[in-house]
């Protein structure tokens, strides 16, 4: 555990070093996402010009699930973005071969190489939107309650990790530039709307098979709830089924990998 631990610091001083060698690009990105917070919490804002309740939620709780999705985003764009991106082209290339022969985990060391420093800069965006949304509630919050809530958030960042993972690895036959990560990127508008807007046969999805629900929307369904146990227990849960997909898919996906000596 320490190894990794260091490992990790050494790709923090790395991608801190990189980012400022670029510092158009750094800026930019910064703006774009800010930009990208600003849309989504006025496309809320305006739904309330003509409404005081949205599924069932009041402005004041929406606004704390806006916070959530932002905060997820920002956190996977940080973390994992870059590194997901990249990983196509490692498979399809032969350049895999490089990492596998390293005295660490392959996927830990493929998913978490390329810390995005510019998207620390909105990660801590983020997190102020967020503060700002839970001081704007007007009603007490338990300090259980909250703690649950941003376990969960941490929960559906890794969630949404797994997900996009699960649409990437396919690479490993499909040898495509992208895996199936466009289709992702598709689904994952989902996890911006509250659950409880949908309906039948989709909502059930969104909680289980393509699970975007228990990202953000569930998390603050905790945190206004009082009895949030059966639900942190589920958002676990299903959390852990992902995680096991993933290695097992990726696992797979190395039996039929050809590398650039083969």
């Amino acid at each position: 555990m320490i190894r990794y631990i260091r490992l990790y610091a050494n790709f923090l001083r790395f991608s801190f070093s990189k980012a400022f060698e670029f510092r158009i690009d750094f800026y930019f990105r910064i703006l774009m996402d800010i930009i990208y917070y600003a849309v989504n919490i006025l496309f809320f804002k305006v739904i309330f010009l003509h409404s005081n309740i949205l599924a069932g939620w009041t402005e004041a709780q929406v606004m704390v699930f806006v916070g959530a999705f932002i905060v997820i985003d920002a956190l996977n764009m940080t973390v994992f973005a870059n590194n997901f991106w990249a990983m196509p082209s490692l498979i399809n290339k032969g350049n895999l071969d490089y990492y596998l022969l390293r005295p660490v985990s392959t996927l830990f060391f493929i998913s978490f190489q390329d810390f995005a420093a510019n998207s620390f800069v909105n990660l801590l965006i983020a997190g102020g939107i967020l503060v700002w949304t839970m001081i704007q509630y007007p009603d007490p919050i338990s300090i259980l309650n909250l703690v649950l809530f941003l376990f969960l958030i941490l929960n559906g960042t890794l969630l949404y990790a797994f997900v996009r993972l699960l649409f990437v690895l396919p690479v490993f036959w499909t040898h495509s530039s992208r895996g199936l990560d466009m289709m992702f990127w598709g689904f994952a508008r989902f996890m911006e709307r509250p659950h409880q807007i949908f309906y039948g046969a989709v909502r059930i999805i969104l909680l289980t098979v393509l699970p975007f629900a228990l990202m953000a929307s569930l998390p603050t369904e905790v945190l206004f709830s009082s009895s949030p146990w059966p639900t942190v227990g589920y958002c676990v849960l299903l959390s852990c089924v992902f995680f096991i997909s993933v290695l097992g898919l990726w696992r797979l996906g190395l039996r039929s990998y050809s590398s650039a000596s083969s």
